[in-house]
């Protein structure tokens, strides 16, 4: 099947770069290299694929309107609107971002429609919209947490982070509560790419190996 092609081929390629990584690593010269530069060319290729990515949105045309607000929007005075649902001004607008990039409105939003019994049943989809967050949270606690191997002096609150992430010191090394709570996200988001057929005939190999590799991080730390 399609997608288990998919998956067995991003096994292989994640299994083929932790041996590579490995087999460098037996070298003192590979090693120096790896751990010197690697990090900062990987997060340069991540900046520039990113700002890329959003050139390329942005310069995309789009051949008619799609609205993507709702409640009451503003027009005459003694009609009260509403200024984030369907923001008028630069405040509102900030808001609303605020709250799709920080706390996945539209996910929150979203809804789930079933066919039982013949007709059309919907439903909210919040537990996607927790693991999603929860997924997203943790990772970048993670990030931030390591970011005291490039900074010197540690910055004060990424060593509290750190501290307070792995409060509970179980296990050596430690045990952080932000790799649990990805590795859960990751769990609910890959059964539901595999068991769901709509999710699992349009996921592509690129789906897979990015939620494969993040769990490998998480998981060897």
């Amino acid at each position: 099947m399609k997608y288990m092609n998919n998956l067995l081929i991003s096994v292989i390629a994640i299994a083929i770069i932790t041996l590579l990584v490995l087999g460098a690593s037996m070298n003192q010269i590979t090693t120096n290299i790896l751990t010197a530069s690697v990090p900062y060319v990987v997060f340069a290729i991540f900046v520039a694929g990113f700002i890329y990515r959003i050139v390329k949105w942005a310069s995309s045309p789009v051949p008619f309107r799609i609205p993507t607000t709702c409640g009451q929007e503003k027009s005459l005075p003694w009609i009260t609107n509403n200024p984030v649902e369907n923001p008028a001004g630069v405040l509102g607008v900030v808001v609303r971002m605020a709250q799709e990039i920080l706390l996945f409105r539209s996910l929150f939003r979203n809804t789930d429609v079933k066919i039982i019994g013949g007709r059309p049943v919907y439903d909210g989809a919040k537990w996607l919209w927790f693991f999603g967050l929860l997924f997203h949270v943790s990772l970048l606690i993670v990030v931030l947490r390591h970011l005291r191997f490039f900074t010197e002096p540690v910055i004060s609150c990424v060593g509290m982070l750190s501290a307070l992430d792995g409060f509970l010191e179980i296990g050596v090394p430690a045990l952080y509560l932000s790799d649990v709570a990805l590795l859960a996200g990751f769990t609910f988001l890959f059964l539901r790419r595999v068991i769901i057929p709509q999710l699992r005939y349009i996921s592509l190999f690129t789906d897979y190996f990015a939620l494969l590799l993040i769990a490998g991080v998480a998981v060897t730390g």
